[in-house]
């Protein structure tokens, strides 16, 4: 299970989306010299989407046995991956706009953890070539039986 390396990359997504839960990904900076921030606890939405996207990347370790519904559950969770990347920009963009509006914005700045929902997709997508490999070398052995 461990030795797989869909399996570590799998643990990678799930470790960058719990990231996105602690980080700040978004500062803007208010005219009064104070700052406000967004981050993955800052929705409900974008909460609630990453955790299904943890869980489910951290359910398919466990499913090493059942690989096309690993490849499957691995698929499903990319697309999820990359809705929550443009959640994660309707959300900061409404902020932006919501305080331009009150004219408190002084500048507005993404922070490198903002990154991880885009390596979330690329370790999916890893992990998913990978689980495709092992379905193609399985078929091809039980051929040669």
């Amino acid at each position: 299970m461990i030795q797989r390396i869909q399996t570590l990359y799998l643990l990678l997504a799930s470790a960058a989306g719990v990231g996105t839960w602690f980080f700040n990904l978004w500062r803007a900076r208010l005219v009064n010299n104070t700052y406000e921030y967004f981050n993955g606890l800052s929705s409900y939405l974008y909460f609630i989407l990453m955790m299904v996207i943890v869980g489910l990347a951290f359910v398919c370790i466990f499913l090493f046995r059942k690989r096309k519904l690993q490849f499957r559950l691995t698929l499903l969770n990319i697309l999820l991956a990359i809705g929550v990347v443009a959640l994660q920009y309707l959300k900061i963009k409404e902020e932006a706009e919501k305080l331009q509006s009150q004219q408190l914005l002084s500048s507005a700045t993404y922070l490198p953890p903002a990154f991880l929902p885009v390596l979330i997709i690329i370790f999916l997508f890893l992990a998913a070539r990978g689980i495709y490999k092992d379905e193609r070398l399985v078929r091809s052995l039980d051929r040669l039986r």
